[in-house]
């Protein structure tokens, strides 16, 4: 297993062994153990989630406000764009995003520490999305950030996603900091 460091501290890209042969693949998604030497990666998950999705389908960026959850995300089918942005109110990246395809060819995860807002959008005609979560959904505690903000300037690879009527009234970034009475220190 190697594990990468990515511009925002404490995010980080698992690249874990795979075996192949001529009956297919087997890799472990999840080794307590292994995983241990994964900066900030907690002992215990409590919940998992699994999320099919079309091509040009965007989820995101969703958040907790007071129950954040750290995600390790993985892809089993397809490949996505998977984006993190730091909303860690201390943090010296608040605001910075940071953006990876993960896919079922290079097997490649990525740990978000709790204080992220996630999305992704699919590559592939179809992707199946795992994540391990830290803390439990709590659907009163919700947010969601514009996915088109432009001062948060996400490069995305589709211009024209599909997104849900909920994620259309996502917060623009000025909007979220605002919420909490912070600055980008600009």
């Amino acid at each position: 297993m190697q594990i990468l460091s990515t511009p925002i501290p404490g995010v980080s890209l698992i690249q874990p062994a795979v075996f192949t042969d001529d009956r297919g693949l087997f890799w472990e998604t999840f080794n307590e153990a292994r995983y241990r030497a994964v900066p900030g990666l907690p002992e215990t998950f409590v919940q998992d989630n699994t999320s099919r999705s079309h091509q040009h389908v965007l989820r995101g960026l969703h958040f907790q406000h007071k129950h954040p959850q750290g995600k390790l995300v993985s892809v089993i089918r397809g490949a996505i764009f998977d984006v993190a942005v730091d909303i860690r109110h201390d943090s010296p990246t608040l605001g910075r995003w940071f953006g990876v395809t993960l896919s079922e060819h290079n097997h490649t995860q990525c740990w978000l520490p709790p204080g992220m807002a996630h999305g992704f959008v699919v590559l592939s005609e179809i992707a199946d999305v795992v994540y391990k979560c830290t803390d439990y959904y709590h659907p009163e505690d919700e947010g969601c950030l514009k996915w088109d903000d432009t001062e948060l300037g996400i490069q995305w690879p589709v211009s024209t996603p599909q997104i849900s009527a909920k994620d259309a009234l996502g917060l623009s970034w000025q909007q979220w900091l605002r919420q909490y009475g912070l600055t980008t220190g600009e």
